[in-house]
């Protein structure tokens, strides 16, 4: 019999790994041609040596795992190592043996790969856990994460494994600006406030609160440079933390990528954004035609301000800004692309120079050019182009405008808000200073 996806059963199935990763509409064309299983105290699912490349699921019950001398390992079926295939490796290493009655699900490995294979556009349907609701779940919370969604079941399998549940009290400095990064962290329940101090004795500004399924940590872990701001608890905090060799391993190597500069100049021409996160005095003497300087520092800022529709290329002077910069993006749903080597890997003659004229429009006039410093002929402005080239062409000049546009705006904002906490601040420090001068003249 099929499964029903509104029984228990069926929300039990939709939590499994890698099943909690399809669209919903191919979730359910699996479920109506899958079947639970039952299996007696005793009965072995699959033995040591077995070659069949099927996907086992525990759904009720217990299996320990064992080979003919020792026993490994029990697993509970509402356990979450029970949310992965058990033990699977083809050929089986260890026998599966029913503790009891069980029910269970058996799946062909192959047919699951036919039904995973979904273009890239259709991401964000992945992983609806909308039917979870249990909150004290370590992997729901994970599963809501959208830099978890396209890492391998074996990762998600150690991340739970190495992940550590962290309460802290309101009030509670979890993270100090100018120390190393040493873990990632997940905000399972409760609010938290970001903070940074300009100078060591400067007053300290407050920049975000962070709340459930938020993440922070990570950029120290990426770049390798000291944390750039401190993180306290606004109210008690639970916290899922993970180790920073883990966190390179497990997550930032599989989920970023890397472009080449042949590739990233296809991407572009196609409608990809070329984004440059250098500060504006880097980017301002050398920097690719078509690019659009959005500072790293208000990044998280203006993401508001990005279209989710195209790709993004991101670039820096070495690659090591970018790769913060990209990961940032992918946890907001973004296709983020990290140019390879960055500025420092292409030949200056690539590179575009200031304007002579006193008013840059922000429209560059010449597009990436190959690897010998010639125009490439399929992407070249001086060839002969139909109307409906030119006009292409003008659709992408509009569209980076209206980009950059959007981006000055929210700086605008950002230094309009800087300014007004400045002059309160200012008005502040010359009420304090009266204060004092009465105060000396008074002695």
């Amino acid at each position: 019999m099929a499964v029903d996806i509104h029984s228990a059963e069926g929300r039990v199935i939709r939590q499994l790994i890698p099943l909690s990763t399809l669209p919903f509409s191919k979730f359910e064309a699996l479920c109506a041609q899958i079947k639970i299983e039952d299996a007696e105290e005793g009965q072995f699912l699959f033995k040591c040596g077995d070659e069949r490349n099927d996907l086992v699921y525990l759904i009720d019950g217990s299996v320990t795992l064992q080979t003919d001398l020792l026993k490994i390992e029990t697993i509970k079926s509402d356990s979450p190592s029970a949310r992965f295939a058990l033990a699977h490796q083809i050929p089986r290493k260890v026998h599966a043996v029913a503790n009891s009655r069980i029910r269970f699900l058996r799946l062909n490995a192959d047919m699951m790969k036919s039904v995973q294979d979904v273009p890239y556009e259709e991401a964000e349907s992945f992983m609806v856990v909308e039917e979870v609701e249990d909150n004290d779940d370590w992997m729901t919370t994970l599963l809501k994460s959208p830099v978890f969604r396209a890492l391998p079941p074996a990762n998600l399998q150690k991340i739970l494994m190495g992940m550590e549940e962290v309460r802290v009290n309101a009030g509670t400095v979890i993270v100090n600006q100018g120390e190393q990064g040493d873990f990632y962290y997940i905000i399972k329940r409760g609010q938290c406030l970001v903070s940074r101090k300009p100078a060591p004795n400067a007053k300290e500004i407050k920049l975000a609160q962070l709340s459930d399924q938020d993440t922070f940590g990570e950029d120290a872990l990426i770049s390798g440079e000291p944390r750039n701001v401190s993180v306290s608890a606004l109210t008690d905090v639970c916290l899922l933390r993970l180790g920073k060799e883990q966190f390179l391993n497990l997550i930032k190597q599989p989920t970023l990528k890397y472009i080449s500069y042949k590739d990233a100049q296809d991407l572009v021409t196609k409608g990809a954004d070329l984004i440059d996160v250098r500060e504006p005095d880097e980017y301002k003497p050398k920097h690719l035609p078509f690019s659009i300087n959005l500072p790293f520092f208000s990044l998280r800022m203006q993401l508001k301000t990005l279209n989710r529709q195209h790709p993004i290329v991101v670039v820096c002077q070495n690659g090591k800004i970018s790769e913060t910069a990209a990961f940032i993006l992918m946890r907001h749903k973004f296709n983020a692309l990290i140019l390879s080597g960055g500025i420092d890997s292409i030949n200056p003659d690539e590179l575009k120079a200031p304007s002579s004229f006193p008013i840059d429009d922000g429209i560059e006039t010449s597009n990436f050019r190959g690897a010998g410093g010639e125009s490439e002929t399929s992407h070249s402005f001086t060839e002969q182009s139909s109307i409906q080239d030119d006009m292409e062409r003008l659709r992408r000049f509009l569209q980076q405008l209206k980009t950059k546009y959007n981006i000055l705006e929210a700086e605008k904002k950002a230094l309009e808000m800087k300014y007004l906490a400045l002059a309160k601040f200012t008005e502040s420090l010359k009420a304090e200073l009266e204060a004092m001068k009465k105060a000396g003249g008074g002695g």
